[in-house]
């Protein structure tokens, strides 16, 4: 049981400093470890991203800190609310497409190397590539939805991209970026588990899994908005680069084992 809350606890803590939610590193891990179904892993891994993100997100809300533009922060996550309803359907879709559970799992898990793949890439070369003030609330919504679809359907809460799609679109900075990213994943678990809870369609699981692991997000909430107030914007991204790096290794056993 101590397992659960570990790695509740390290990976919110590195998704707080990162702004990637934590879920991006707790769903593989997780599935690795092969200690509940891909069903209960994802729904957990929800419930605990939303705990760190309602955490992070309120402390940031009452200490009057402003990295979160509302004119683009907003739509985005609406946006990514809506995302998140459709991804958490589209995940429902494609484990009805197949008898076993496990080839979810493999899809998953291959999708999740594609994005984290790309998502390092752009980071090492970032700084080459020209960016963009996109201010259209129009279109900050419809990025916004596809950040929530694909997070959902991963069962990452936000994850990685989120960060590269700020960078790249709104010329964001990491920190303020990691600011943002937590405020839009907020609004898509949200969404993604009301749509659940909505729809009958928790899957089984241990209640006292559940306490631990959201105890391990706010816990790690907490941790890494200490730690992110003392790091640079360098050594944050070096952090998230050498993540990415990990999460590609497990995504890719996952994705070996589950569709063996």
């Amino acid at each position: 049981m101590a397992v659960f809350f570990l790695v509740s606890l390290l990976a919110s803590t590195v998704g707080a400093i990162c702004g990637i939610g934590g879920g991006v590193i707790i769903k593989p891990v997780l599935d690795l470890l092969h200690l509940e179904t891909v069903q209960a892993i994802s729904f957990l891994s929800v419930c605990t991203v939303l705990s760190m993100s309602c955490y992070s997100v309120g402390r940031a809300i009452l200490a009057g800190e402003r990295r979160v533009s509302l004119a683009t922060g907003t739509p985005l996550a609406l946006g990514a609310a809506v995302g998140g309803l459709l991804g958490s359907q589209l995940f429902s879709a494609v484990k009805a497409m197949f008898e076993n559970p496990n080839t979810v799992g493999a899809v998953q898990a291959v999708c999740l190397a594609i994005v984290t793949a790309g998502t390092l890439v752009y980071t090492v070369y970032k700084e080459r590539i020209p960016t963009h003030h996109l201010k259209n609330r129009l279109a900050c919504a419809a990025v916004g939805l596809a950040l929530g679809c694909m997070s959902s359907f991963l069962g990452i809460g936000g994850g990685p991209i989120n960060l590269v799609v700020l960078y790249f679109f709104f010329s964001m900075d990491t920190k303020t970026a990691a600011a943002n990213s937590l405020y839009i994943i907020l609004f898509s678990q949200l969404a993604n588990l009301l749509s659940t809870l909505a729809a009958g369609a928790v899957p089984p699981f241990r209640p006292a899994v559940l306490a631990l692991m959201v105890a391990g997000g706010i816990g790690g909430g907490m941790a890494g908005r200490s730690l992110n107030k003392r790091l640079d914007n360098r050594a944050v991204d070096r952090l998230f680069m050498g993540l990415m790096a990990v999460i590609i290794g497990i995504s890719i056993c996952n994705g070996i084992r589950y569709a063996a």
